[in-house]
């Protein structure tokens, strides 16, 4: 029982279950803004098994196609395939059965949802392969999070409403922007490995201004999406939050002091993806029969 425990420990520390509140928060503000506030307990139970199954599936084939990078990157070294404390085969079994399950997640919910399942493995389990090929691999993890609040407003209506793509095309800037960010202290490992990724191919400066750019692009998109979902007092309030919150997340970390930036990329992203979600479902809830 001992061991069980110990690997379970191990497996959930290699998928970083914690990090789920980064996209998780945006499914459920497109689960509430398609059904005008709470979705069916039925519907939502599944979208959660879906998102948390398709996450876990997703890290989980990193951690496995990455393995041999990750055992040359002093940062990475000690990941649990690198450091010999889950073995290849595991955590490929691991990300099928994970993958199983977010199948039947999506047959549980409806038709277009089992329909476009394929696609959004492809996405999820490509973009590991992403940073051998394009410097650009950011914007597909953003795109990978992105897909959350579109999947879920499927989820509960059965087809998609081009409104809720706005807040796919804010996630995917979002995450794009602070996984540059992030990227930036890789780049003597990435060039060393022949990796791409903004950081090593236009250097830290020109990275965080790419950074900045996305993460303006957000702040603009947010009073758009707030006038197309026809939020109130608090749904604005919300969009001010977040861009206040972004503003404070780049003045912890500059190209000559990146010491925060974990504080930055883990800590204050959460904030920011509870705070939209907060603010969201309670104009929701102020404002019933919205539409």
């Amino acid at each position: 029982m001992s061991n069980i425990w110990a690997r379970t420990k191990i497996t959930l520390e290699m998928i970083k279950w914690e990090h789920s509140i980064f996209a998780l928060p945006f499914a459920l503000t497109g689960a509430l803004l398609a059904a005008h506030g709470l979705p069916p307990w039925r519907t939502l139970s599944w979208i959660l098994v879906a998102m948390i199954s398709a996450r876990s599936a997703a890290m989980a084939f990193n951690r496995w196609a990455d393995s041999d990078l990750d055992a040359a990157n002093p940062r990475t070294a000690a990941r649990a395939i690198p450091a010999g404390l889950l073995s290849r085969g595991f955590v490929l079994a691991f990300t099928l059965a994970m993958a199983a399950i977010f199948e039947l997640s999506c047959w549980q919910l409806n038709r277009l949802t089992m329909e476009l399942s394929p696609v959004v493995l492809l996405v999820l389990l490509g973009y590991s392969y992403m940073k051998r090929i394009t410097r650009w691999s950011h914007l597909v993890l953003g795109l990978a999070l992105g897909i959350a609040p579109s999947a879920a407003w499927i989820a509960v209506r059965g087809s998609l409403d081009w409104r809720i793509t706005l807040l796919t095309a804010i996630v995917t800037c979002w995450v794009a922007g602070f996984d540059i960010l992030y990227a930036c202290q890789d780049m003597e490992h990435d060039r060393q490995a022949r990796l791409f990724s903004i950081p090593q191919a236009l250097g830290i400066k020109a990275a965080f201004w790419i950074a900045r750019t996305l993460h303006l692009a957000v702040v603009l998109m947010l009073p758009i999406f707030a006038r197309t979902f026809h939020l109130g007092l608090a749904g604005d309030l919300g969009m001010l939050v977040v861009a206040i919150l972004l503003l404070y997340e780049h003045c912890l970390v500059s190209p000559r002091d990146m010491l925060k930036l974990n504080s930055a990329f883990f800590t204050m992203n959460g904030v920011i993806a509870m705070v939209f979600l907060s603010f969201v479902a309670a104009d929701l809830w102020l404002r019933p029969g919205i539409r």
